[in-house]
Formats: structure tokens, C-alpha cells, sequence
């Protein structure tokens, strides 16, 4: 009994022994923690060291270069931002530049697009804002959340800057002014009714400046044309769009993708000076590369012209004849031609009669040819 209490007294005092080497070992181990601990409080991450106005800068190239709307939520939304962290959230949040450009599509979860619409108009405050309503068919009237979500950006109408529709015009939201701010207006709309049906809604728009439209929306909606200084026509036949074009005389920039063929029989086109006009770009929806009947340059008469940009086709069976006659009838000092499509002219018979031209290009085959007027061609 003796010899066994002996040596539990001699495992005790090792035992402590042990025990109290380990708890050595774990102070200096503690020790060691805190210091490091200290090291890395101690250190600023650099992006965190950036001022507030810094990182909200840094936020807002993050997303699509205004006035394009990003995505309500994923890659590319404001709202990420807001994941990250709750300091760059806070920050997020105090940025109204974020969230100024809209989205409301017909296509998506109504409920969802609701409550995240109306946090963005709230937290955009007083910047003016870009609205793009796209999708809006027969079944969206019949959502009422997505009839909420519109309702919303409709009642912010002061603050438009920046507008884009693309929906069935029967099923087209009523929208009313006044529209102080609105500098571009974008329209695509489908399935017109009846060819008298006009659109009168957008009338007051002192800042508007831009407007892009496709065949329906330029046939039934009236504008005030005079102020207008970019006009851009998709998909429209050259007798269509005449009676837009006679009332924006005050055009700098055109561009116009027309269809063939442009005439009914017994049509005439009027001539039409743009003296302000400085840039004329056509674009040819079709891959034909046969002449076409008439020349759209014959509506034009644009004395301040610059750059002009046309699919070779449009200019008949005579390209160079066609732009010479032109540019007599204009006056116009051109220094930037652009001739696209599949051409029967060698691009050195262009620089022989318009040594004048600084600049030409020529895309075939989306091939792109591009030098000086004096050099050789490729």
C-alpha cells in the first residue's frame, strides 16, 4: 500500500511538472497571437485608406457608362456593390449616381422588379434619371406589380433624362409630361394599327436634342423636329421617313438604315437642305450588293457636311458620278468618306476623283480598309 501511494505522489509531481511546462508554452504561444493580431490590426488594406468620394467614383465606372441601364441585380448591378462589405454598402448607398439608370422589363419576375425599382428611384434622390422600358407586350398590362414598377418611374418624369421604349405600341404605357430634362428619346415600337393612329404624347421637351426611331415609331409619333440635332431612322424606306426629315432642318448628325425598294411607281422625293448637317451615315439592313433604283443622296443638299458614310449600292450603277453630282449640288467641303458593301469601283478610282478627301475608308466584307487620301490602296 505504502510503495503505491509513493509513487502516485511521484506521478502527481510530474504530472504538474508537465503540466505546468505546457502552460508556459501556451502563454508564449499567446503572446506570439497577440502580437501578430496587433500587426494585422495595424495594417490598412489601401482601397480601404481611400476617401468616401474616391470609392464612389471608383463605383460608378464600375457599372455600364451612363446613360446604358446595368442589370437590376448580378454582374454589372449596383446592387453587388452592396455585398461586398458594410462599409463600401454604406457607401453604395449614398451614391444617388449609382442607381439613375433604370430598367423595367416586361420579361421579368414582376414582384421582384417592383421593390428593387422603387429602391433605386429612392435612393437615385434628385439625379436626373435614364428609363429604359423594354418588353411591354398584351400580358404586361395584367401584372399589376409590374403596372406598380411603371407607375413608379412614371411619377419621376421630371427627372428623365434619358428615355428608351421598345414595346407593342397597342399595349404602349401612357406616358404624359412635361419632360424638362429629356435630352434623347428612343423608340422601337411593333404592330401599329391603323396608319392614321398618330402619338402626340411627347410634346414638351425643351432639352431634347437626340432621337432614334424605327419605322413605326417615326410614322406615328409627332415630335418637335425643329429642335432635333441627332435623328437616327432604323428600318425605314426613304418616302417614309421624307416628312420627318423635311421638319428637322436643324440636324448635325443623321444616320438612317433604309430598305429597298424605296419607291412606289409614281412617287417623287423632295430635295431637302440640311445646313447645319455635318455627319450622314446610311446603313443597309439587307446583304444585297445590287445597285439600287435611286440614290438617297438625291434627297440631301447639305452644304456643312463632313463625314459621309454609304453602302456603295445605294449610289447606283455610277458610284463616282452619283457622289460627284452630290457633292457639287451641296457645296459641301467633304474630308471623311466612308464607302461599305460589296463594290464594283477600285478604291483608288475614289482618291483619283476626290483628291480633296482627306480621309477614306471602305469596308468589304468586313474587311476594313483605312487610310490617307494620298496613300495607296491595300
Amino acid at each position: 500500500m505504502l510503495p503505491g501511494l509513493a509513487a502516485d505522489r511521484a506521478r502527481i509531481a510530474d504530472l504538474e511538472s508537465r503540466i505546468s511546462n505546457l502552460e508556459r508554452s501556451l502563454a508564449a504561444l499567446r503572446l506570439e497571437k497577440t502580437a501578430v493580431q496587433e500587426r494585422l490590426d495595424s495594417y490598412k488594406y489601401p482601397v480601404l485608406t481611400l476617401p468616401t468620394e474616391i470609392i464612389s467614383e471608383i463605383f460608378i465606372h464600375f457599372l455600364p457608362t451612363y446613360p446604358h441601364c446595368p442589370p437590376l441585380t448580378g454582374p454589372l448591378s449596383p446592387t453587388l456593390l452592396t455585398h461586398t462589405c458594410h462599409a463600401w454598402r454604406e457607401i453604395a448607398l449614398a451614391t444617388p449616381a449609382l442607381w439613375r439608370a433604370i430598367t423595367i422589363a416586361g420579361n421579368d419576375p414582376s414582384s421582384i422588379q417592383r421593390v428593387r425599382v422603387s429602391n433605386m428611384l429612392s435612393r437615385s434622390g434628385s439625379c436626373p434619371l435614364s428609363i429604359r422600358i423594354e418588353g411591354w407586350a398584351y400580358e404586361s398590362n395584367y401584372e399589376p406589380e409590374l403596372q406598380e414598377a411603371l407607375a413608379a418611374v412614371l411619377c419621376h418624369c421630371m427627372r428623365w433624362e434619358y428615355l428608351a421604349i421598345n414595346a407593342d405600341v397597342s399595349e404602349l404605357p401612357e406616358i404624359q409630361g412635361p419632360f424638362p430634362l429629356l435630352r434623347q428619346l428612343d423608340l422601337w415600337l411593333n404592330d401599329v394599327g391603323l396608319p392614321s393612329e398618330v402619338n402626340t404624347a411627347f410634346q414638351e421637351l425643351p432639352q431634347l436634342r437626340t432621337v432614334v426611331l424605327n419605322e413605326d415609331a417615326a410614322l406615328h409619333f409627332v415630335l418637335p423636329w425643329i429642335q432635333i440635332t441627332r435623328l437616327v431612322l432604323r428600318r425605314v424606306f426613304l418616302h417614309e421617313c421624307v416628312p420627318v426629315l423635311r421638319q428637322t432642318s436643324n440636324l448635325v448628325h443623321c444616320e438612317i438604315q433604309l430598305y429597298f425598294p424605296l419607291l412606289h411607281p409614281n412617287d417623287v422625293l423632295d430635295v431637302i437642305t440640311f445646313p447645319f448637317l455635318e455627319s450622314l451615315i446610311f446603313k443597309d439592313p439587307g446583304s444585297s450588293s445590287t445597285p439600287t433604283d435611286i440614290n438617297p443622296l438625291e434627297v440631301f443638299i447639305t452644304p456643312a457636311l463632313y463625314n459621309l458614310d454609304i453602302p456603295e449600292r445605294f449610289l447606283g450603277e455610277k458610284p463616282i458620278e452619283s457622289l460627284t453630282s452630290f457633292i457639287s449640288k451641296s457645296g459641301c467641303n467633304l474630308q471623311d468618306l466612308r464607302i461599305t458593301g460589296k463594290g464594283s469601283v477600285l478604291k483608288g478610282s475614289y482618291r483619283a476623283a476626290f483628291p480633296s478627301i482627306r480621309r477614306f475608308s471602305f469596308d468589304e466584307n468586313d474587311e476594313k480598309f483605312e487610310d490617307g487620301g494620298n496613300s495607296n490602296c491595300n
